[in-house]
């Protein structure tokens, strides 16, 4: 499962934003990625979710696979947007 999300934050994808991220990540069955320009990350890796570098109002693609993927779309649209 697939969706694209707009990072809403006025700092961006900054620390405590990536550590939420990964939190509700690590809660679910399967594998989160998320891409941003030519990157692609594990998204329960909160270092590899900062080194993106994703400013406000950027968009992002979250990639999510494995039986809980579309609530865990669910959940990061609701932490990003």
């Amino acid at each position: 499962m697939k969706k694209e999300m707009m990072i809403n934050t006025t700092q961006g994808l900054h620390a405590a934003l990536a550590s939420e991220i990964v939190q509700t990540a690590t809660r679910f069955d399967g594998e989160l990625r998320l891409i941003y320009e030519d990157k692609i990350v594990d998204a329960k890796s909160i270092l590899s979710l900062i080194s993106l570098a994703v400013p406000s109002g950027e968009h992002v693609t979250v990639v999510a696979e494995g039986n809980d993927a579309d609530k865990i779309i669910k959940e990061i649209e609701r932490i990003i947007g």
